[in-house]
Parts: C-alpha cells; sequence; structure tokens
C-alpha cells in the first residue's frame, strides 16, 4: 500500500480511483469528499466504536479487488487499519491517505491538515449508491 497526503488525493481521483470513506455512518454524513463512498471499519455499538465484520465483504461487493482505492477516515488511523484489512482479503491498488478528513497532528505536536483544511471539494449527506445502507445491502 501507498501512503499519501490528502493534496495528493485529487490527481488519483482523476485518474480513476475511487474514494472510500470508512469513518462512521454520522461522520460520513457530517461532511466527506465529494464522490467518497462509505463503509465504515468501524460501526457504533454498546462499548463505543467495534470492528464491523462485514467491512471486507461489503467493499468486496462493490469494488473489484484490483480496484484503485483510495482509503481515508478522520486523521489517518482507521484508514490504516483498513488497508490492512482490505490487503489481507486480497485487495491490491490501495492508497492510505495520511492525515484524513479532519487532520492529524506529528510527533511534535503540530497540526497536519485533513481533506478539510486543504480545501478540498466536499459534500453532506446521503449520496444516492455510495452510503454504507445501499453498499451493504446490494447484493
Amino acid at each position: 500500500m501507498k501512503h499519501v497526503t490528502p493534496k495528493d488525493c485529487p490527481e488519483l481521483l482523476a485518474q480513476g480511483y475511487a474514494y472510500l470513506d470508512v469513518r462512521t455512518v454520522e461522520e460520513f454524513e457530517a461532511g466527506h469528499p465529494q464522490g467518497a463512498y462509505n463503509v465504515p471499519v468501524m460501526t457504533r455499538g454498546g462499548l463505543g466504536l467495534q470492528p464491523n465484520p462485514q467491512f471486507a465483504a461489503v467493499v468486496a461487493r462493490r469494488f473489484a479487488r484490483d480496484a484503485p482505492l483510495v482509503i481515508g477516515c478522520q486523521s489517518g488511523m482507521r484508514s490504516q487499519k483498513a488497508c490492512e484489512l482490505l490487503e489481507a482479503a486480497g485487495f491490491t491498488n490501495l492508497v492510505n491517505m495520511e492525515c484524513g478528513f479532519g487532520g492529524a497532528h506529528d510527533a511534535r505536536g503540530g497540526v497536519r491538515p485533513g481533506w478539510s483544511a486543504c480545501g478540498l471539494p466536499t459534500e453532506t449527506g446521503r449520496p444516492a449508491g455510495r452510503t454504507y445502507a445501499e453498499l451493504s445491502a446490494a447484493h
């Protein structure tokens, strides 16, 4: 898997990569990269965030194992885990977007801007055909 910053992503998306947002449904609906698909790697449960046991299967129903995918989350932590799970499931063309949608802190406490702070195109809500509800129900 490769690692990129948000500023690298528009070029990848223009080359045919799809953006897979692995944040929760609520985070996705509040704001996400324009054109993103949502399959949460973690879901809300009784004890907070829990691993989504259907994550790789839902992604595999929508995308071929060799599909070019940019994986993003809020700060880069969940996307890293999602890339590892997808690699284990046989996906071969993954790019982890460091800093995520909201940004991250570096080792010295500085802020590394995420997608939103970079001024990249965003949207809100439930885009048709790209929500977790629709992707997980597809057969």
